[in-house]
């Protein structure tokens, strides 16, 4: 190696090292700064997976729902029903993929949209669950409800983790009362 050479590689290899960590470190701030997903609590238990369900949606006008924690939830070709009725009351039912379901109402909302859970009831059997779960909107975090209605939630556990697999809605409206069995009971 001559002389040249070996100066160069001496004034490279510092500079070398200097760019691979500056690389590292940008790459493990951008890890650190954007949630890897599925987090371990949305998936490890039902109310983990429930209350992730409901946090994705949620938020203050101008953001968008969290799509990718979403997807993170949801098992490959799960499918979305939203139920409700037409101008002249006859019912019906929209299918749809997750991908879809963003697509169409994805973006930025318009207005705060806020949903929590304010009942549920489980059926489990092995791997597979329903969850019937009643909630409650409002256009601020716990506020006043602005509607109600039901999630009808189908899910699967694999063994170590849970995925939603598909959900329908339908909301409280006139004629379209929430049954008692699906409504709190006590206070609160």
């Amino acid at each position: 190696m001559t002389t040249h050479v070996r100066v160069l590689c001496r004034a490279l290899v510092p500079c070398c090292a200097l760019i691979l960590a500056a690389g590292w470190a940008t790459i493990a701030e951008a890890q650190e700064g954007s949630p890897q997903y599925p987090l371990p609590t949305d998936v490890e238990s039902l109310d983990g997976i429930i209350r992730a369900y409901y946090e994705v949606v949620s938020g203050p006008a101008g953001k968008s729902a969290d799509r990718a924690r979403d997807e993170s939830l949801h098992a490959p070709g799960a499918r979305i029903g939203i139920s409700g009725v037409d101008p002249d009351g006859k019912p019906t039912l929209q299918m749809m993929t997750l991908g879809e379901y963003h697509d169409r109402f994805g973006g930025p909302r318009a207005n705060p949209f806020y949903e929590w859970e304010i009942h549920r009831v489980t059926q489990r059997f092995g791997n597979i669950a329903h969850v019937w779960s009643t909630y409650a909107i409002s256009d601020t975090p716990g506020g006043a409800s602005t509607g109600r209605g039901i999630n009808s939630i189908q899910l699967y556990f694999d063994g170590a983790r849970w995925w939603i697999t598909g959900w329908v809605f339908d909301s409280e409206r006139a004629g379209n009362p929430i049954p008692r069995q699906f409504l709190p009971t006590g206070p609160g």
